[in-house]
This record gives C-alpha cells, sequence and structure tokens, in this order.
C-alpha cells in the first residue's frame, strides 16, 4: 500500500507503517521481513528512504538488520522496569511471572584493584569478594552478573544458598541496599558473555555498572550486570525543572 498521500516525512511514515504492521501480527517476532525492494515497492518509497526508516527502527531495538541475510522483527522484552527504581534482578524476574533462579560459575576472594578501591572509598579494603553467575528465568539464562562486595560482609561459602545478593547482605551483616548509582552501556560481541546468554553474534546487551550504597551512604555492592536486550528494556521518568 502506497503511503506518499501522507504529509510528513517519508521515513517517518514508513516507520510508522512497519510498527503498524508488526503490531498487529502482519511480521511476527523473529520473522524476517521481505526484501528491501519489495518493501519499497509496496510502500511506494525510495529504497533510500527505506533504509533510513529501518536505520531508526534498528536504533529503536525494533528489527536487527543481518547483512547479507535481511531484516529481522525483534522480540518484545519481557522484563520492563524503571531505572529509577532500585530491583534485584530476583524482583524483576518474579515480578515477570516467571522463576528466577542462579547458576553460579564461579565465588572468590581477589585483591582489590585501585579502582575497585575508588568505588568502595572512603572504605579501606584489600580483599573483595567476587561472584559470577548468570541468572535465569524460567531457567533461560538472561543475565550474566558479576559482583564485588567487600570480603567481610558476605559469607563467600554460603552464596549459592541465596539468589539475591541483597538479601544476603541485610541477613548476613545487617546491611541494608538503599540506593545505586548506575552507569548503562551498550555492549557488542563477548565471546564468553554471549555463549553464556546464548546470544547471536549480533545482537547487544545492555550493560548495568552499579554501585550500590546503604542508607548510611556505605558502599558495599558493585555489579557489572549483562542483560539480554531483548528481554530487559529499561526506562526513566523525567520530570522538567
Amino acid at each position: 500500500m502506497s503511503i506518499k498521500t501522507d504529509s510528513r516525512h517519508l521515513y517517518l511514515r514508513v516507520i510508522d507503517e512497519i510498527t503498524r504492521d508488526i503490531e498487529n501480527g502482519t511480521y511476527s517476532e523473529n520473522e524476517k521481513l521481505p526484501s528491501e525492494y519489495q518493501l519499497s515497492k509496496d510502500l511506494g518509497v525510495s529504497r533510500a528512504t527505506l533504509r533510513e526508516a529501518l536505520r531508526i527502527l534498528e536504533e529503536d531495538n525494533i528489527v536487527t538488520r543481518r547483512h547479507g541475510v535481511g531484516t529481522f522483527v525483534n522480540s518484545k522484552p519481557i522484563f520492563s522496569s524503571g531505572i529509577e527504581e532500585l530491583k534485584s534482578v530476583t524482583q524483576m524476574i518474579e515480578e515477570s511471572g516467571k522463576i528466577a533462579g542462579s547458576q553460579y560459575l564461579s565465588a572468590e576472594l581477589v585483591e582489590a584493584t585501585d579502582e575497585d578501591k575508588a568505588k568502595f572509598s572512603p572504605r579501606k579494603i584489600d580483599t573483595l569478594a567476587k561472584i559470577e553467575r548468570v541468572r535465569t528465568a524460567d531457567h533461560k539464562p538472561v543475565v550474566f552478573c558479576i559482583d564485588k562486595v567487600p570480603a567481610k560482609l558476605i559469607p563467600l561459602d554460603h552464596v549459592h544458598e541465596e539468589d539475591s545478593i541483597f538479601d544476603l547482605l541485610e541477613e548476613y551483616a545487617n546491611k541494608r541496599i538503599s540506593y545505586a548509582v548506575t552507569f548503562i552501556e551498550p555492549i557488542s560481541y563477548h565471546d564468553r558473555i554471549y555463549s553464556i546468554l546464548n546470544c547471536v553474534a549480533d545482537q547487544s546487551l545492555l550493560l548495568l555498572k552499579q554501585v550500590h550504597y546503604t542508607n548510611e551512604d556505605e558502599a558495599v555492592l558493585y555489579s557489572a550486570n549483562y542483560f539480554r536486550s531483548d528481554v530487559f528494556s529499561f526506562h526513566v521518568l523525567r520530570k522538567r525543572v
């Protein structure tokens, strides 16, 4: 169907048309879209206009373009959370109605680097408990987690007994996490992590780097969590000031 009667920029009309077709089921999740030639013909636009629309749709994580293969509809994220709401991964999974689980890869004591010491300042630390886990939802891997905690705050030989590091810190050290400072980064291919999370090579991950604090502004946990972007999405409420 031609969309040239719409008065807006052509590529915006193409975005709306493709998005509607995805939402109404014309194109299903993980389905390959028609070729650029066929889509541009069906929509009555040039291939340059179509490519600009597909570029924006890919930036919005609605489609994925695979060089030499085609354009595919992405799965809708199962878990969506406001980034201003501090929740454990366990909470996020359970609130979506899934069963949260953990696969422990390693738990060891490591010497704190200068970068680590800066994160936990002004607390003086020499040794950290480093825990690597895969978080699962209904037994499927969805997050790769690296957690670092001052060694005295956590029983390393008991970490396998508790899914939530938040809960373990509260139970063992009486340290309740109240807030976190978070940085978000998109991550491209990483051989080990992509293999663990069963990701395809051109799939992106969302890395959340977080230092967690108690009400007394004491840093007690650093986390680097790699979320599958096809499973998780995050949003933030911004207010005008």
